[in-house]
Order: structure tokens, then sequence, then C-alpha cells
């Protein structure tokens, strides 16, 4: 039964939820965590049926898409089950069953991501570069990614690639990775580097190509027409005339997004951020454990929602990046 919808302070409905499943990955992007991380031990993680109970009550509460992440989403065991369980709400409540992935396990579940209604999957991909792909993911192999990237479009899924703008590394590729993506029908987003966790050797100021200066260098080649769709997530898009291909921006720093946020996430452990870039949370599993039926889980989200701030602190202009978070993206979700 479809409870009264989540809607927070700011008269935002809550009706995306991007929940991360472990914070594992067989990757070690140099902007996304350290080389030797030290993880979650196993108990302190929601198991597969919890994560179901929880994500059932939002969708109850009004959540209409479901975005799963990591770490990579794909490596916890037996994580199909748990896509096959979630799947029950497509078309009762819930319009999209999707994930973000770096591509590494996609030729494995491609096949059943799409049976299960899966239509559309987000891969980060910075570079086509083997050696640059290699060194930026530290662990990763690009063949592996491109095949995952050819099996989810032989299944039937849509790929939008994730590229995050990295100064000094994938200045040059702008123009390949944006050709390579309509020659192969694939959507293509930026992201500008964002202010998570300590990484060791690299400074993310160092990083920082800010997306303004490369739309303008996409402009001098292409004809940019801005498009007013969402797609329920923090990007903008426009379309380049010349290929008839969308691109979406998503600068959480030069230009943010807060005024339209629709969306919370949920870590691996239960807790539960109601904005990317603040360290408020609360704590969903503790209620989830504490009762076999949802009520007390459900009031403890009301609550949170209600303390759902306006936007966040992400800010370069110093040369210090303020509002900076400790926590590593692959705890949060990306």
């Amino acid at each position: 039964m479809q409870q009264a919808p989540l809607i927070d302070p700011f008269a935002r409905p809550i009706t995306y939820l991007r929940v991360s499943v472990t914070d594992r990955c067989d990757f070690r992007c140099t902007y996304c965590m350290a080389e030797h991380m030290q993880f979650l031990p196993k108990r302190d993680l929601l198991s597969l049926e919890e994560l179901d109970r929880m994500c059932s009550s939002f969708i109850r509460l009004g959540v209409r898409k479901l975005r799963i992440t990591g770490g990579e989403p794909l490596v916890r065991r037996n994580i199909m089950s748990f896509f096959r369980a979630v799947s029950r709400h497509l078309g009762d409540g819930l319009d999209e069953l999707t994930l973000t992935t770096n591509g590494s396990q996609l030729a494995r579940y491609a096949d059943e991501l799409a049976e299960i209604g899966v239509r559309r999957v987000n891969v980060s991909l910075d570079t086509l570069d083997a050696e640059k792909f290699a060194a930026i993911t530290r662990w990763g192999r690009l063949p592996q990614v491109m095949d995952g990237i050819a099996a989810a479009k032989a299944a039937g899924l849509r790929v939008k690639i994730n590229a995050v703008a990295l100064k000094g590394f994938n200045e040059e590729e702008l123009f390949p990775l944006v050709e390579w993506c309509a020659a192969n029908d694939h959507d293509l987003t930026f992201i500008e580097v964002m202010p998570m966790g300590e990484m060791g050797e690299e400074d993310r100021l160092d990083q920082y190509w800010p997306l303004s200066d490369l739309r303008a260098r996409l402009a001098e080649r292409y004809t940019l027409i801005d498009l007013a769709e969402r797609s329920g997530g923090p990007a903008r898009y426009v379309r380049l005339s010349e290929t008839g291909q969308k691109i979406g921006f998503i600068t959480p720093l030069s230009h943010n997004f807060c005024e339209s946020c629709n969306r919370v996430r949920v870590t691996c452990t239960g807790e539960l951020f109601m904005c990317l870039g603040q360290e408020d949370r609360a704590d969903l599993r503790a209620p989830l454990r504490a009762a076999p039926d949802d009520t007390l889980l459900e009031d403890a989200i009301r609550e949170a929602i209600g303390r759902k701030p306006k936007g966040h602190d992400f800010d370069y202009s110093r040369q210090k990046v303020a509002g900076q978070m400790s926590r590593h993206m692959s705890h949060t979700g990306g």
C-alpha cells in the first residue's frame, strides 16, 4: 500500500534513491579510493534481504527511481538475487531500476539484468587509452570493460558513459570520447571531480577541470543546443547538432543543482545521506533490525527527510577544498 509521499522541508518530493550495496570494488580509481583500502567488515553491511526491505519501504513512500551503486555493485556475492527481488516493484510503484558500474562484470550479467527489467546502465569510463585506463584505475583492464559495454548493448541495454573531467589527464581525449560515443550510440555525461575522502598522493585541486571550460571547447567544434529535459538526476543536457547525440554535464562545483534535488543516498551500512555534500546522516540499520515490520524504519526515513538541507557547500574557488567530505565515494555510493 502506498504511503503519504516523502516531501522535504523545501517542498521537494523525494522520488529517486541511490543505494550502495557494497564499498568493495575490483578497481582502485585514483579519484575514488586509496590503493590499499580498508573495507568494511561484513557484519556492518546490510544483508541483501535487508537491502530489499529498505528499498521496498522507500518505494512505498514514493520513490520511483532506484539506482544501485557501490563500490562496484556487481562484485557483491549473489547480487542478482537482490536485483531479482527489487525488480518485482517495476510497474507497481517503481518506474526504473538501474545501476552505475565500472563495466568489468557486465559481460557476465548484462543478459540477466535485461531479463529482469533493467533498461539502461551507466558505465564509468574516463579514457579510451588502455595504458591511461590502467594507470587511473590501478587494477582495471580496458578490454574487459569494452567487452562489458558491448555485451550490455547486445542485451538491449541503453548505455550511458560517465566520464570524470580530469585536468592534465583526459583533456586531449574530449573529442575522441565524444566521437566514440556518437559512433556507438552511447549517451555521454561529464562529471566534475568531487572532494570526497583522502586519496593519498592525488591532489583534487590539481585534478579539477571545470565543465564550463570543457563545454567551451566543445562549442568550438559543435553547435550546442540546451535541452530542458532532466533525467531525475543532477545532469544538465545539450544536444550536438552535428551528431545528434546528447551530452550531460554534472557540475556540483561550478554550477550546483541543489534547487531541484529529488534524491537521497543510502550506504551499504544503512546510513541515509540526505545530501551528498553534507555530513548529516540517519542510521536506518538500527530501526531495520529492531523489528520484523517496517514501521520504525519508515518513521526513521520520514524524520531524516525532514532534515534534508537546501544544498551543499562544495567550493574550490579559494584554492582549498571547502566543504570536503571525509568519507570516500565508494562508501556513500557514486
